[in-house]
């Protein structure tokens, strides 16, 4: 049958697989086709006949043979290797955004390497630097740099940014309007008319985003607003709010992000606030876990693997030169009510 895949005799294979060194005229050789044939198949996925091309990984499989991507960068320039910069990479919030890129990533062909900046601008900007000299794009995830920074680095090779805005550089932002809007209008159903508000690092450009459009919201609702001091985006930062959240004569709260949601929550409870009847609670993204929490977190989901998958098939269409679309994507925030909202404390 024509989509049967030969891939050669066992005898054939073990006299390949003991020489000291496999190459590509091996796996030519096994699959029965040239070697150019080969290069095409496993440097660039789509453009060989697909049955050849299952047929041409299958050997290279069973000889394991990898495409060295440093040897592949001599002729073509190119790594085949893309990078992903986190500002933290034990934030939950970015598990799916890593997922997202990384099928973004896999579906060209591509390698994704990742690194962390501990929430330091300082060492995010030196190691994006490092990691830019080997890889063909770089993928920003919130990143904690200066929009200065951030435009060199798009200097020397593609890069894009999700949850920021930098003027003359990719970037993909989610809708969070829609989702602090529902999180107004959910509130303000339950009769709450004072919010206090938490926000993340003061380096962060979506910390200050969604503190304006809350802002906006509160101000369209006629809700009074408490804009607190900023922490840290975690579980330590939210229970540091917690005496400032109470002092606040707020009867409901928005954090930044879960983690501090679910800080807050841990600390007014053990302080003796009953949770949502004397406060109710907002958390920011969903993040797993986030209705693990006693009771289960309301808060306004983020799109997070679908920026992930976008972000990096965008940059991808940069660093290729073909047009990306966003059809099928759906960036916008929505709220999910749980437990941790009620009726306004009388």
């Amino acid at each position: 049958m024509a989509d049967d895949i030969a891939v050669g005799s066992p005898a054939e294979s073990e006299a390949v697989r003991a020489s000291e060194s496999v190459t590509i005229y091996d796996v030519a050789k096994l699959a029965g086709v040239n070697p150019s044939t080969v290069s095409r198949a496993l440097n660039r996925p789509g453009r060989v006949n697909a049955v050849t091309e299952r047929r041409i990984r299958a050997a290279a499989e069973t000889l394991n043979y990898h495409v060295n991507p440093m040897a592949r960068a001599l002729p073509t320039g190119r790594t085949s290797i893309v990078g992903l910069v986190v500002s933290d990479i034990t934030n939950p919030v970015f598990f799916d955004v890593i997922r997202g890129a990384e099928a973004a990533a896999t579906r060209s062909g591509y390698t994704l390497v990742l690194t962390e900046s501990e929430e330091s601008d300082e060492r995010e900007y030196e190691r994006a630097q490092r990691m830019l000299r080997m890889v063909d794009g770089m993928l920003l995830a919130t990143p904690r740099m200066s929009d200065e920074q951030i435009t060199a680095l798009a200097r020397q090779k593609p890069v894009a940014v999700v949850n920021r805005l930098v003027d003359d550089v990719l970037s993909v932002i989610p809708d969070v309007q829609h989702g602090i809007a529902e999180a107004v209008r959910h509130l303000r159903g339950l009769g709450h008319s004072r919010i206090a508000y938490v926000p993340g690092p003061p380096l962060s450009w979506m910390a200050r985003r969604r503190g304006e459009l809350l802002a906006q919201r509160c101000e369209w609702a006629h809700i009074e607003l408490a804009t607190l001091d900023s922490v840290a985006p975690t579980v330590a930062g939210g229970r540091s709010a917690a005496v400032a959240v109470r002092d606040s004569g707020a009867t409901a709260v928005i954090a930044y992000n879960d983690l501090i949601a679910i800080g807050l929550m841990q600390e007014l409870v053990e302080t003796g606030i009953r949770i949502p009847a004397d406060i109710s609670v907002v958390g920011f993204d969903d993040i797993f876990g986030a209705d693990f929490t006693s009771p289960p977190l309301t808060t306004i989901k983020s799109p997070l693997r679908e920026g992930g998958d976008y972000a990096m098939a965008a940059l991808l269409g940069r660093v290729t030169d073909t047009e990306v679309s966003a059809d099928g994507f759906d960036l916008a925030t929505t709220l999910v009510v749980r437990g941790s909202t009620g009726p306004a404390a009388r």
